[in-house]
Formats: structure tokens, sequence, C-alpha cells
């Protein structure tokens, strides 16, 4: 049974989930939390909750917590190569699919991208339109150019 918590920052309420060994998803505000769930905060929820605040205040480049996405193992491959894209920075979903070595793999790229349940953590926020536009981002798109903006004006 996984257990939630749920941290209020910048962009909203997020909730996150823990399955007793590592965290397994980032629900957004708008998003529907399982209801088959424990609310409580272990030590590793909380944990997770103090990188996100120091994320969020601009202290945090990276996070240092134990990951287990539930996915395909393409999407994990995607979600891997997110983890690659350095703070402050941004991919198309073409770079994407040529560094994990299917240059013809786009759409699925970008389906994958949209379905990481670790949004933030694995920073799929991070990867954006061929023409440098935003794309589609769980969160929304006013969380993703928050997102993209805080860590432009914290990369140094």
């Amino acid at each position: 049974m996984k257990k939630v918590f749920s941290y209020q920052t910048a962009i909203g309420k997020l909730t996150v989930a823990e399955n007793g060994e590592a965290i397994t998803n980032l629900y957004f505000q708008e998003e529907a939390v399982p209801q088959d769930v424990i609310y409580e905060e272990t030590e590793l929820l909380r944990e997770a909750g103090l990188q996100l605040t120091a994320y969020f205040a601009g202290d945090r480049k990276d996070f240092d917590l134990p990951f287990a996405p539930q996915g395909t193992v393409f999407m994990k491959q995607v979600w891997e190569a997110l983890l690659t894209i350095p703070y402050g920075e941004t991919r198309t979903y073409r770079e994407i699919a040529e560094a994990i070595g299917s240059p013809t793999a786009v759409r699925a790229v970008g389906n994958a991208n949209s379905k990481n349940p670790l949004s933030i953590f694995i920073p799929c926020h991070r990867v954006i339109g061929s023409k440098g536009e935003l794309t589609g981002y769980l969160g929304g798109l006013k969380a993703k150019q928050f997102l993209l903006e805080l860590e432009k004006r914290r990369k140094c």
C-alpha cells in the first residue's frame, strides 16, 4: 500500500507517493490521487518534501532520492534520458529520441514524456518542441514555464 503526503509549492499543492522503499509518483493539484493510499508523512516523503522546497527556493538543482517509476522498458529509457538534461537547459523530443538511439521515435518519446509519473523529480518539463515552443505538461503550461524560468534564473 502506497503512502502519500502533500506539500504546498510555488506551483500549487504537490502530492508525493512512496512504496516503502522509493518515490513512485508525484501528483499535481489537479490530478486525482488514487483512493487506496494512506496519507502519512514518512521519513522518505519528508525528505522528498524538503528537497522539493529546496528546489523551489533555487537551492537544489537535482534530487537525491530513490525512485521507482512504473512503465515500459521504452518509457524508462526516455525517463533515464530526461535525468541527463542539465538543470536550466532544455532538449527537444527529437534530441531525446536520438539520445536513446531511436531517432524516428519522436512521437513515442512525447508519449513516454507525458506519462512520466515523477514530474519535476524526473525533469520532463525540460523537454520542448522542435521550434522552442512549450508543449503539453501535466501540471499545465504555466507550471512548465515557471519551472523553466526558475531554473534559468538559478542556473549559475
